[in-house]
């Protein structure tokens, strides 16, 4: 099944660990119109824009899926409102800074990216339905305890810092 004109569904739920622990993964209706807003919104246009192929690496994850790999049965993915993705030879920070300034989503993570290794880490991106989407734009890294933590890069909601002052100061 088609999404929109550069992703299937089959990519979109397609995991390793389900496969190897014969979980299924198969969406609802609600996930897949979740999935195709998503397709529609962030990732056909980041296709577009940069006209190389957007590697998924996670997208929708059932619940019984998201409590093997230690995901929360809460986590966007779960309701098929998030991917995890990357284009290969592209850094993942010009990634998410693109769309941060020319697309609507409803929460942005630049994971585990580090500065002098431009292709360290990967997007996540989340959308809802319009309106309800709070433009969140988060860093996440491992703290001095090895623990995940987040950093706040930029919300237009909450008028945080500019992308420009976290660069200064980021990793």
């Amino acid at each position: 099944m088609r999404l929109s004109k550069n992703f299937s569904l089959k990519e979109l739920i397609k995991s390793e660990t389900a496969t190897r622990k014969n979980i299924n993964n198969n969406p609802n209706e609600d996930n897949i119109e979740n999935l195709q807003r998503l397709c529609d919104h962030v990732l056909q246009p980041v296709r577009d824009h940069f006209a190389k192929v957007v590697s998924i690496s996670s997208g929708f994850r059932s619940p019984e899926l998201c409590v093997e790999i230690g995901s929360s049965v809460s986590s966007q993915h779960a309701s098929g409102q998030a991917a995890d993705f990357e284009i290969y030879g592209l850094s993942n920070k010009t990634l998410a800074d693109w769309i941060h300034d020319n697309l609507d989503f409803d929460q942005l993570i630049l994971e585990y990216h580090k500065k002098d290794e431009p292709n360290s880490g990967w997007v996540h991106c989340s959308y809802k339905n319009g309106d309800d989407n709070r433009k969140e734009y988060l860093i996440a890294f491992r703290d001095a305890n090895g623990k995940t933590a987040y950093q706040k890069e930029y919300s237009d909601a909450a008028g945080g810092p500019t992308p420009e002052e976290v660069n200064e100061s980021l990793i």
